[in-house]
């Protein structure tokens, strides 16, 4: 109800301005010839009912003008525009078919320009009531008052000192989008004080009252001038270089950095929002995308089963394939409550418009798996199912070989049964040259992948990448519990080096390489350069602000080696379409030799013994070496001696 109260208040101020402004140039004023009384009602009702009716059907009475932007005054200057022809029109036929005293051409203009002027006016001081009066000051007390005699509703005053003041780095398109949000918001917690920008035609100027700084030396007691808080980084093509560079001086300076999310390419459902520093930008790297509408159209329409859909790794995989129009995504996984999650998040994000299904069963249990394949008869699977905690699963060789190596030779096999049109595995750069009984059951998986597709009917390949930004068990999460805990965190080695991935790189290169592949191909990324864990920690540690935190070292633990071999050596590697993707040159096995290879992992697996299956997987897997023998090398291995990427800001 209160909705057309308010409406029809704005058509009665409307009919209100028209009927003064035609007093005063219909009346009042008369020209040159005075226009009898007949003659002015006349005029007056024409020209009412011309700019009311486009005004209606237009659409004007139907926006809500608290909210309205631009493209809302550009709609009322249109259609009065428009009214202003169909006027002109009536009055040229009243001129030669009516006796009716007319009206000259300059009169007719000034009537409907200065109706719309004082129109436009109007709701702009209407919205500009509405967006300012909350401002606890004399002028927001006068707007509440004004906004309140002309409209009838209350606006609340809201404390301005409770809003954090930040410095938007910006003042272009996206810094202005923050700070248009941040104003018409009266319940955000930020208020902008200023813009920092280097374009020296905005440095001086204003945008919407907020103040244009230049980015230089003097920028930090500019700040505390405007009693800066917090520091927000709204600039989307900033360079890595003077990232780094802002990134230290605002640090130093005791601020605290967040970031704006918009404009961005955007998954479904996500929304704009301002953020502390990530992952991402912890590395100061961009990070790598690899999808495209090539990609997008190999999934489009596919029926698609992704085990160990609830997982890091595999969870992401379901949101980057969600936005390429499968057919039916269908998530494996034995964890309950991540297949939930994620489930959860497409149903919201897609609603009905996604095709999701959800399995809970282990891949090692075949009987439960085959039921799977045989309802949804999935077209690609992609293995994300697997143990992957390097030292955990040394003290557990047997569960590490059943889930992973027999978990994928169940997969293969129900493939080639029901007809799968491709099979792609996701593997790890801890299969090259394995140093532990995971990296070592990952290695074997790869060799059954590469051999059925000498001899099985379905495309294999499978896909290695380094470490996992983000991922449950990875670094970051371990290091940001230790520092909200106050410390210490814990590093095995300060010589450790690690090359890392964000999660949503790791999943598109999957399907992009799944995408790509002839069959059998064993696909690997350039990484780029490796990353020392301890610079990694000592970002951390900065970025959270947080001081006294120590850097404890404990030793490497099972199976750990100080550094992860480089994935990508071309002169042994074929390139692809993607300069980022490569393909390892490695010959297939017979499928004789892996299920002789199985048949040894197996008779070690039923002895229940660790170190039995241990032994069996160094049978089997000829490059499995013990971590002391490569870590007393290390001094000598390039991927010890290359550049590393510098994480300290």
């Amino acid at each position: 109800m209160k909705k057309v109260t308010t409406r029809w208040q704005l058509v009665i101020y409307d009919l209100l301005i028209l009927f003064a402004v035609d007093l005063l140039l219909l009346v009042f004023y008369q020209g040159k010839e005075k226009l009898p009384l007949d003659s002015v009602l006349i005029h007056a009702a024409i020209g009412c009912v011309c700019i009311f009716t486009m005004r209606i059907l237009g659409g004007i009475y139907r926006q809500i003008w608290r909210y309205g932007g631009i493209q809302c005054y550009m709609r009322l200057q249109l259609t009065d525009g428009l009214a202003f022809l169909i006027l002109f029109a009536f009055e040229m036929l009243l001129r030669f078919f009516t006796p009716i005293k007319q009206i000259t051409f300059t009169r007719l203009l000034s009537i409907s320009c200065i109706n719309l002027l004082i129109s436009l006016a109007m709701r702009m001081v209407y919205r500009y009531c509405f967006k300012c009066g909350t401002a606890d000051t004399p002028m927001g007390k006068f707007l509440r008052w004004l906004f309140h005699l002309f409209t009838g509703e209350t606006l609340v005053a809201t404390e301005s000192v409770s809003r954090i003041k930040i410095a938007i780095i910006g003042a272009g398109r996206v810094g202005v989008t923050l700070a248009e949000e941040l104003l018409s918001n009266p319940n955000a917690l930020y208020t902008p004080r200023c813009f920092i920008d280097v374009n020296t035609e905005k440095v001086g100027r204003e945008i919407h009252d907020i103040p244009v700084l230049l980015e230089n030396e003097t920028t930090l007691e500019d700040l505390r001038k405007h009693e800066v808080q917090e520091v927000v980084f709204a600039i989307g093509n900033l360079s890595d270089t003077k990232r780094r560079e802002l990134y230290a001086a605002y640090t130093e300076a005791g601020y605290k950095i967040k970031v704006y999310d918009y404009p961005v390419m955007q998954t479904a459902g996500s929304k704009r929002y301002l953020r502390d520093f990530d992952i991402e930008e912890l590395l100061f790297r961009k990070p790598i995308a690899v999808n495209n509408e090539k990609t997008a159209a190999y999934y489009r329409g596919k029926v698609i089963l992704i085990t160990g859909g609830g997982g890091s790794i595999g969870s992401e995989l379901c949101r980057q394939l969600a936005k390429m129009e499968p057919k039916q995504i269908v998530i494996l996984d034995i964890y309950e409550n991540g297949a939930y999650d994620v489930q959860q998040e497409l149903r919201i994000a897609y609603g009905g418009k996604l095709d999701l299904q959800i399995e809970i069963c282990s891949i090692t249990h075949v009987k439960a798996l085959e039921q799977v394949f045989k309802t949804y008869r999935p077209q690609i699977v992609i293995n994300a199912a697997a143990h992957k905690h390097v030292p955990l699963m040394e003290n557990n060789c047997i569960e590490a070989v059943y889930n992973n190596v027999f978990g994928t030779w169940n997969l293969v096999n129900l493939c080639e049964k029901y007809a799968a049109e491709r099979f792609m595995m996701v593997s790890t750069d801890k299969a090259v040259n394995p140093t532990n009984v995971m990296g070592a059951t990952k290695r074997m998986c790869e060799m059954i992948v590469q051999s059925a597709s000498v001899w099985g009917t379905t495309k294999y390949s499978a896909t290695r990448f380094g470490n996992v930004l983000g991922s449950a068990g990875s670094v970051i999460p371990l290091f940001k519990r230790q520092i909200a805990n106050g410390g210490p965190i814990t590093l095995t080695d300060k010589r450790i080096i690690r090359y890392f991935m964000t999660i949503p790189e790791a999943s598109q290169l999957v399907l992009e390489s799944g995408a790509m592949a002839h069959n059998g191909e064993l696909f690997v990324l350039d990484m780029g350069q490796p990353v020392r864990i301890l610079d990694l920690a000592e970002s951390m540690i900065r970025l959270s602000g947080v001081s006294g935190i120590e850097i404890v070292e404990t030793g490497l633990r099972p199976g750990e080696k100080l550094y992860e071999e480089l994935l990508v050596k071309n002169e042994e590697l074929d390139k692809t379409e993607n300069s980022l993707i490569f393909i390892e040159k490695d010959t297939p096995l017979p499928k004789e030799d892996v299920e002789q290879r199985l048949r040894i992992l197996a008779a070690a697996v039923d002895t229940g013994s660790d170190d039995v299956v241990r032994r069996a997987l160094k049978k089997v897997v000829p490059t499995y070496r013990s971590p002391e023998e490569v870590n007393a090398k290390a001094d000598q291995a390039e991927e010890m001696k290359r550049k590393k990427e510098p994480v300290e800001v």
